[in-house]
């Protein structure tokens, strides 16, 4: 096979990993296509709920025709007994001739061990085919293993002057419905969607995904100190069809919102909030990979002033407050240029009459 045909057929397999992402957590999103003499006989993608694996799939789909064929997997394929077998014996006992792997499974319970167990069974294995491509599909994932924290998408979007609300507090809408539904596509690509005590009592909102024809919802969740928020919105009034989780201090009285249904984790405090790395650290422990944050001001500033944000995206709407509406941030107590969090632009597109522009860390 030449490079350009292993090029071409894992980014077939990375496309189709993307169907899993906010929908297999604790699991990574793999892809994986089985292709026998220049054809492709069986494709998979992980599960929802993270199993059956991608690899699975595609062997079931392929059937004997997986002998003597090719795999390519976007991540190292398992090498250890969980819930299910390893992948990397499932594609020894379908008699695969090679394996292309796009980048290694940092998990110590892989490790380089799938990529062992084949070679050790006569395998040939290649690597690094669009690994750059697969190490940001899996951003979360790896994030999750390597820094026990998720992969976090902070999005913003206000005024050309950079303002959320009025000084009313009116904010509904200041963006269009291309830019609204642009987010709801975001909600639904992230294992759970996040906001501050701020936003639930000023725009009770509900955080789930719609009108985009996608029933599956992320967790949402609260993160609140104290949280003095009124169990009747419909965050806890629907807590227990698509879940809540509160990220919250030990002094917090939670009683009524778990009533409801919700999930209660207790964080550290710092400076009279809640520990934006331990609420991260908190979410990691539970199995999530990849954050959509979706402010406000107070949480937006404090998780870029813990240097957390990997991806911001700014939603920007062609008109203007002024100084008297409400700030994108809070404040974050940045008196020199060479220490504020600085970001690189990956994206500029338009919705409708707004712009959005996407940032990646740098």
């Amino acid at each position: 096979m030449t490079k350009d045909a292993d090029a071409r057929f894992m980014a077939l397999a990375l496309s189709l990993g993307r169907r899993g992402m906010g929908r297999v957590w604790p699991n990574p999103a793999v892809g994986c296509v089985i292709v026998n003499d220049g054809r492709v006989v069986g494709r998979g993608w992980t599960a929802d709920g993270g199993r059956p694996h991608a690899e699975t799939r595609a062997l079931a789909q392929s059937g004997d025709r997986a002998k003597g064929a090719t795999a390519y997997v976007t991540l190292e394929p398992c090498a250890h007994h969980g819930q299910t077998p390893p992948c990397a014996s499932a594609l020894i006992s379908a008699g695969v001739a090679r394996v292309v792997v796009a980048i290694g499974d940092p998990d110590t319970r892989v490790a380089g061990q799938g990529i062992a167990m084949l070679q050790a069974a006569g395998i040939a294995v290649t690597t690094g085919v669009l690994a750059a491509e697969a190490a940001e599909d899996h951003a979360g994932f790896l994030s999750r293993i390597t820094k026990n924290r998720p992969f976090l998408t902070l999005k913003l979007a206000g005024t050309i002057d950079g303002r959320i609300a009025t000084a009313s507090g009116e904010s509904q809408w200041i963006t269009g419905p291309a830019a609204r539904r642009a987010v709801h596509l975001m909600r639904a690509r992230h294992d759970a969607v996040m906001v501050g005590a701020g936003t639930v009592r000023a725009d009770d909102p509900a955080l789930t995904v719609r009108g985009v024809g996608i029933t599956h919802q992320p967790v949402r969740v609260v993160v609140s100190r104290a949280m003095k928020i009124d169990p009747a919105l419909q965050l806890a009034q629907t807590a227990k069809d698509t879940p809540v989780w509160l990220c919250h201090g030990a002094e917090a009285q939670v009683d009524e919102w778990m009533q409801a249904g919700a999930k209660s984790l207790i964080c550290a405090t710092r400076a009279g909030q809640v520990d934006p790395t331990a609420v991260m650290n908190a979410l990691a422990q539970e199995g999530i990979t990849r954050v959509f944050c979706e402010g406000g001001g107070m949480l937006a500033a404090s998780l870029l002033q813990a240097d957390l944000v990997d991806r911001l995206v700014a939603h920007t709407a062609g008109t203007a407050i002024g100084a008297e509406g409400t700030p994108m941030l809070a404040a974050m107590g940045i008196d020199r240029l060479d220490v504020a969090p600085r970001f690189a632009l990956r994206q500029v597109s338009r919705l409708g009459d707004d712009i959005c522009h996407i940032w990646q860390r740098r």
